[in-house]
């Protein structure tokens, strides 16, 4: 019986597995690299282990560190989680070799299937050799990991070789293996998986489908289950094809089989992922299990035909669940990645609503690792209720620090192409610069002034403020620039929005009611040291005149974001000749590499940076003219 588990992750993942640990009675231990020091699943184990080092190379691709860690503090079981070592068979065989128990399908199985490579092979369809015009668009794959890590799509075959070697180098650093393959890629489709689940008695289960066609870098953002509109032939169809799969590889424990449906109906073998999956609660919740909890029965040696209620077979299915993934990240400027300290995230409480989150209120967003801060899972009797449902917890959550995809999740819910279950893998190739079109709150800058002025009053009133118009001035996440003006008058605090007359009903430091056209609205007000929140809205203050030496020099490439230069363009010195749109540096933050192209056609006349340097955001890297 298992009485400790270690988790050789971190974040969300590594909470959401101690969160079952706790139930079952059973004692968690944690891994923490430097960067993880105070991190929340570090906080919240029974004990953690440092893994020195931030660089995940260094600390949770580490398995060697991983198994003296767990030998140390005296775990009797490895739960790998997701992503890192999830899927390395050397370490799987390392943790039992080391008398550990490994909460994970054998190691010879994670091999055959791990590789994607050799998954196709044993499915009957191999990668692609020997690429022609014929052939495009392909897709660049890792042969190990996932979460979109070294994937690329190619449409010019000129562009091959050059994204073979990112992919190559991407996939290196994120999962310690270098091998890609190729493959055709299925334009329209739509990305469906089936979760199994197998115990060491014969019994494999195939717990249902699960759409997850809604993706970005190829990484997926909303997930549900079951999968609509999928024909019922097609279903049992993915359901045999999963299960000989899981029979084919004397596969244990949860696995997810996945697939990309053509517009055609025809099923393409993806690659199975021998391990929890990032959504696995849809699953949860639409059958009412625990597969975390399910996951150790099994490494226990436990049967799940003898689970209560459950020895005529699986459970049975109910309703709909849907799942959104929130990135700190800016949809609107390629998904970049986001950094600072996330100072509140809180969803509505209500029934069948939950959140899993790595963080806790204050908590830093480190640069090292993926963005997401916590996914939001509904269930509800139908689709259409939990679209609803989950579309208003996310419009109503409160999400206090840097930019998220927020605003994009709730306008994705609720876009036609999902609600009538027409979505495919191009939905954001489509419909991102629509779904992330600025809708500003313009009286949210104004509530935010009439906060401040409060709160700057010593007196906690109006009659201290002149009575010459007072002037502010604030920046949206999208950049915008807003100044509002109010005055005090004997009517009281009035102010103009756009032309129209705004009377303030209310202000103090943390609520503003304004009345509009006889209508009025709350805005409820928090400031933070670097912005401030009104309702849903982000601003950040800007100076009454702007600083005239916070300028750079035109053709200056600037690091969008806190991350590692990984490399330069081969040969890229000072003095050469660029072209505009050309790849000049490689960064890398937060699980995703982001080029740095070239401005303009021109010459390089600087470059300020060398591969494995730590840069900041807005860091000068090179310049252009």
């Amino acid at each position: 019986m298992i009485t400790s588990v270690l988790v050789a992750n971190r974040g969300e993942i590594a909470c959401r597995v101690f969160r079952t640990c706790r139930e079952l009675g059973i004692r968690t231990v944690a891994v923490y690299s430097d960067a993880d020091e105070s991190a929340l699943h570090a906080r919240v184990a029974d004990a953690a282990v440092r893994l020195p080092g931030a660089a995940s190379a260094d600390t949770y691709l580490r398995g060697d560190l991983i198994v003296r860690a767990a030998l140390a503090a005296g775990a009797d079981a490895v739960h790998p989680g997701y992503g890192f070592l999830s899927e390395n068979a050397g370490f799987a065989r390392a943790v039992i070799d080391a008398g550990l128990v490994w909460v994970g399908p054998p190691p010879a199985a994670i091999e055959a299937m791990a590789s994607k490579t050799r998954a196709k092979q044993l499915m009957g369809r191999g990668p692609l050799t020997g690429v022609t015009e014929a052939d495009l668009p392909v897709l660049v794959k890792a042969a190990a990991g996932g979460g979109g890590r070294g994937m690329r799509v190619v449409r010019e075959l000129g562009a091959l070789d050059g994204e073979l070697e990112a992919a190559r180098t991407e996939a290196q650093s994120a999962f310690g293996d270098g091998e890609v393959f190729v493959e055709p890629y299925v334009e329209g489709g739509r990305h469906i998986e089936v979760q199994i689940l197998a115990d060491t008695h014969g019994t494999v289960w195939a717990l249902g489908t699960r759409d997850c066609s809604l993706q970005r870098r190829h990484q997926k953002v909303i997930e549900e289950s079951p999968a609509p509109g999928i024909p019922a032939k097609l279903i049992a169809e993915l359901h045999e094809l999963a299960v000989r799969a899981a029979r084919a590889v004397d596969y244990t424990g949860a696995g997810t089989v996945e697939f990309l449906v053509g517009e055609d109906g025809k099923a393409h073998f993806l690659e199975m992922n021998t391990r929890l999956q990032v959504e696995h609660p849809v699953t949860e919740a639409v059958f009412g299990i625990d597969l975390v909890a399910l996951q150790i029965r099994v490494a226990e040696g436990g049967a799940l035909q003898t689970l209560e209620a459950l020895e005529n077979g699986p459970p049975r299915a109910r309703g709909h669940a849907i799942e959104a993934r929130l990135y700190a990240e800016n949809p609107a400027d390629a998904w970049t990645p986001q950094t600072g300290t996330l100072h509140r995230l809180a969803v509505p409480e209500a029934e069948n609503i939950r959140l899993d989150t790595g963080y806790a209120d204050g908590d830093p967003i480190p640069v090292h690792y993926d963005p997401m801060l916590a996914k939001v899972v509904v269930h509800a009797p139908t689709r259409a209720e939990a679209i609803r449902k989950l579309a208003g917890a996310l419009e109503r959550a409160t999400v206090h620090g840097p930019i998220t995809n927020r605003d994009l999740l709730v306008r994705s819910l609720r876009h036609p192409e999902f609600t009538t279950a027409r979505m495919n893998t191009g939905f954001y190739d489509r419909h991102l610069t629509s779904l992330t079109e600025p809708v500003p709150d313009p009286h949210a800058p104004l509530a935010a002034a009439l906060a401040d002025a409060h709160g700057r009053s010593r007196f906690g009133g109006w009659r201290n403020l002149p009575a010459r118009p007072q002037v502010k001035r604030y920046a949206t996440a999208d950049g915008e620039e807003h100044e509002v003006t109010y005055r005090h008058t004997r009517e009281g605090l009035t102010a103009e929005v756009e032309g129209e007359r705004v009377r303030v009903v209310h202000a103090d430091a943390r609520l503003v009611v304004l009345e509009v056209g006889g209508v009025r609205r709350k805005f409820e007000v928090t400031t933070y040291p670097d912005r401030i929140h009104v309702n849903t809205t982000t601003l950040t203050p800007l100076p009454r005149f702007p600083d005239p030496t916070a300028q750079h020099a035109p053709g200056s490439l600037l690091a969008p974001m806190p991350g590692t230069v990984v490399r330069a363009a081969e040969g890229l010195t000072v003095g050469a000749s660029v072209q505009a749109g050309e790849p000049l540096l490689w960064l890398e933050a937060m699980k995703m590499e982001h080029r740095i192209t070239a401005p303009t056609t021109g010459t390089l006349t600087a470059l300020h940076v060398t591969a494995g340097q730590q840069v900041e955001v807005g860091t000068l890297l090179a310049v252009v003219l």
